[in-house]
């Protein structure tokens, strides 16, 4: 049977009922822009954390800007990045005034390491961007050791843990992404900024209200970004499910373990003390496009994400001269996204691994 890439319709199937009513509930009570399910999902949001303040936004890229400035990002600064990850992690540093940096990853787990961030480091380094990146949790501790705040890319991140404590509650602020193939994906665009500072949590609120604080006085150039009730209130209802699905998604990495996968390709390794909710499981073959032109053909979803890595995209070259970043052109090359979602059965995994198994052959 064909399988997915990604399955977002059976998580949601048995929540139809709950969906249509909030969405119902929004559409009766009239009000669109900043209602009360918007403070109400913060609230629940933060609790689910372990976080004092969660702040809704647009979407994941404009976390990541808003974040950086509300922690005193600005021109002449540096922020270091890593360049394997999605584009939005270092696009979002430039409208800042500040310079991306790129470091490099630990090929075995794809994430950032006090390693990898410290050859990075600059005089003018103001943040490190620790993106937790496929699910795995990057070692936000050991880099904040380094003496320089963090702030984590949790994008792909909702549900994962380290040494139990959530991925989101771990740097100086996280952000998050609620678009729809997410771990917490939501009906459209959103986002949310997260800390347990509030001067970064009130900055961030007035920064995404165009640069006001009572919607009169314009204190500073801010952005027009703001979740909108109708997805904090469908996100009300699937946020209490996202401990559920993370299990699923930990779950379906073990299935892929338990059947022999790491026989034929290299697995994702999880961080030490990290229990990842993979939002894509990312495998590592020097075949890895062939791969996944055999794997379609019989109907398996598989994807290549980052084939060209940030440092490497046109628009980031003035920021990449001289760059030397061995494991990211490696992983680059190499790896390629198969089969996840919180339903993954055993079945299925059986089946991925020996359509590869077949063409390894």
């Amino acid at each position: 049977m064909p399988l997915a890439l990604f399955d977002i319709k059976t998580p949601l199937d048995p929540l139809r009922d709950q969906l249509r009513a909030a969405a119902l509930g929004v559409l009766e009570d009239g009000q669109y822009i900043l209602g009360p399910n918007v403070g109400a999902f913060e609230s629940e949001f933060a609790d689910y954390l372990g976080v004092n303040h969660a702040i809704g936004v647009a979407n994941g890229t404009d976390a990541l800007t808003i974040a950086l400035r509300a922690m005193g990002v600005g021109p002449g600064d540096d922020v270091v990045v890593p360049s394997f990850s999605y584009y939005a992690s270092a696009e979002a540093i430039p409208p800042t005034g500040a310079r991306p940096v790129f470091c490099d990853v630990d090929p075995e787990t794809f994430c950032v390491t006090a390693d990898t961030v410290r050859a990075a480091l600059t005089p003018r380094t103001k943040v490190v961007i620790a993106v937790h990146l496929f699910g795995n949790v990057a070692p936000v501790a050991e880099i904040e050791a380094l003496g320089i705040p963090v702030l984590e890319d949790a994008a792909q991140a909702a549900g994962s843990t380290v040494a139990g404590r959530k991925a989101g509650a771990l740097g100086t602020a996280a952000t998050f992404s609620f678009f729809p193939s997410k771990n917490l994906g939501g009906f459209g665009d959103g986002g949310a900024v997260v800390t347990n500072d509030a001067e970064i949590a009130d900055r961030v609120r007035v920064l995404r209200f165009h640069g006001s604080s009572d919607q009169v006085t314009y204190d500073e150039v801010g952005y027009n970004s703001r979740l909108d009730e109708m997805q904090a209130a469908l996100l009300r209802v699937t946020l209490p499910e996202l401990d559920g699905w993370a299990a699923g998604r930990r779950a379906a990495g073990r299935h892929y373990e338990d059947v022999g996968l790491g026989e034929l390709v290299a697995l994702p390794q999880p961080t030490p003390d990290s229990a990842p909710a993979w939002h894509l499981y990312v495998i590592r073959h020097p075949l890895a496009d062939p791969l996944a032109e055999a794997l379609g053909r019989v109907g398996i979803g598989a994807k290549a994400y980052y084939r060209t890595p940030i440092h490497r995209q046109p628009a980031m070259l003035p920021y990449a001269h001289g760059i030397s970043l061995p494991a990211t052109d490696e992983v680059a090359a190499a790896h390629l996204a198969i089969p996840m979602n919180p339903a993954l059965s055993r079945i299925d995994a059986i089946e991925v691994v020996s359509a590869i198994g077949g063409v390894s052959a």
